[in-house]
């Protein structure tokens, strides 16, 4: 074998491991990249079972007061019920972008009713001065600001992850190991983005 023909083996075997670390540091970036939006997505659980699990203690003390008012109430109680629902199909596949909407619809649609409830208790002084309603509408605030600070924290997981998987060469070992695309979880229109008024 003459020199030309060693030199060349040589350069193709180094393009050869050049390649494939270029593939395995791809693959192993990936999948750090995943396992930290679903981990981002795991603190958005948390949130929202805390949120979900206060809701019923939230009914309980205000049909107390507003019983004529059932309607309300259980508008409450069957957003809450597709949130949960909502919450957990997202939990079984975090990042799926039909899991993400139907999250996303299922908590603005809980946002809004619960809304209507906290409007309807302001025609109602005892309500609104009854010191468990006080406590868990203050607890239901903090939890709605946490549920916002992780959901930016999933959003900005899943947008690093989806920048990686489509820049060369990621995009290449993620197309050949069925790295597939995020969603984000938004919130579908500008009033639903802030933390529901609670005054008591």
């Amino acid at each position: 074998m003459g020199t030309g023909a060693i030199v060349t083996l040589v350069i193709v075997a180094v393009v050869v491991v050049i390649l494939v670390i270029l593939a395995i540091t791809s693959y192993n970036g990936l999948v750090r990249l995943r396992n930290a939006y679903k981990n981002a997505f795991a603190q958005i659980d948390v949130q929202l079972t805390r949120r979900h699990d206060l809701i019923p203690n939230l009914v309980e003390t205000a049909k107390g007061y507003i019983q004529h008012e059932r309607q309300t109430l259980e508008a409450v109680i069957a957003a809450r019920g597709g949130a949960v629902s909502a919450q957990d199909a997202a939990r079984q596949n975090p990042g799926d972008p039909g899991a993400m909407q139907n999250l996303s619809g299922a908590e603005n649609m809980l946002t809004q009713t619960l809304g209507r409830l906290f409007a309807l208790s302001e025609a109602y002084p005892d309500l609104k001065a009854n010191q468990n309603m006080m406590q868990l509408s203050e607890e239901l605030t903090s939890t709605e600001n946490r549920v916002a600070f992780a959901r930016q924290g999933f959003n900005d997981s899943v947008m690093v992850y989806n920048n990686k998987r489509e820049v060369f060469p990621s995009n290449i070992v993620a197309g050949m190991f069925g790295f597939r695309p995020a969603a984000l979880l938004e919130v579908d229109s500008p009033e639903t983005r802030e933390v529901p008024r609670i005054s008591f």
